[in-house]
């Protein structure tokens, strides 16, 4: 893998303005009731006041995963890691719409587009990539809060920061995606990841599927064995039995 696009948050420093979420939704189009990027929210303590102090807002998107379980839940192939940036895509060629990746993803990071009828999800602003900028979400933020950049460069700030801080990675414990959003310090909420499930139609796909296209594969060639028999082959004239 050529890089490793990450990002490296600061929740600490997020004044949960939204301001990252509005800047996704104009920048990807997202439809409304959708989003690709998020907030979350520490709920605080009413029963102990002093607690309040300690109020504290994670942003989040799509965690671009080394061991992504939406890859492994996808029947089409049409999700995949990236070997060229590390990034987790969707060909929406590919996509037939089944849904079946979106509770495979601990995060909720994914939604169907109700228009496209596709899967959808953050692909770290592709497009503002390709034209040299960085995602919106870290163009936007007020406080500085995200830091994108690769993390195989070592002279990268997203390299530097994971060497000099103390990381948290958001994980569910039954599902280490190992993801490649990585938090400074210490962030919360940190419980909110969800047990990664594979439809089990999708679990059995999987288990039949180098069979069947086994199976297909032996009866194609067979097929197109007779073809070039009967297009290279030049007929024999037919005997005649003489009586």
């Amino acid at each position: 893998m050529k890089k490793q696009l990450a990002m490296v948050i600061d929740s600490a420093s997020c004044i949960d303005c939204k301001g990252c979420m509005t800047a996704c939704k104009v920048e990807n189009k997202v439809p409304p009731g959708n989003w690709r990027n998020w907030i979350k929210e520490q709920d605080p303590d009413l029963e102990h006041l002093d607690n309040l102090k300690s109020m504290h807002f994670q942003p989040g998107n799509c965690m671009h995963c080394d061991n992504p379980t939406c890859v492994q839940a996808c029947p089409t192939s049409a999700t995949y890691k990236d070997n060229k940036d590390g990034t987790i895509k969707v060909n929406k060629k590919l996509c037939i719409g089944c849904g079946s990746c979106i509770p495979a993803c601990p995060y909720g990071a994914r939604y169907r587009h109700p228009e496209d009828k596709v899967v959808d999800k953050c692909d770290f602003c592709e497009r503002r990539r390709a034209r040299g900028e960085l995602p919106a979400c870290v163009t936007t933020c007020p406080t500085k809060a995200r830091t994108f950049g690769d993390l195989k460069d070592s002279n990268s700030e997203v390299a530097r920061l994971l060497k000099g801080n103390n990381i948290v990675r958001v994980v569910n414990r039954e599902t280490d995606t190992q993801p490649n959003i990585y938090y400074l310090s210490m962030t919360a909420p940190i419980d909110w990841p969800v047990k990664a499930e594979t439809p089990s139609a999708i679990q059995l796909w999987k288990v039949i599927n180098p069979f069947v296209w086994g199976f297909v594969g032996l009866n194609v060639l067979g097929v197109l064995a007779m073809l070039g028999k009967q297009l290279l082959i030049k007929d024999e004239p037919l005997e005649v039995e003489h009586r």
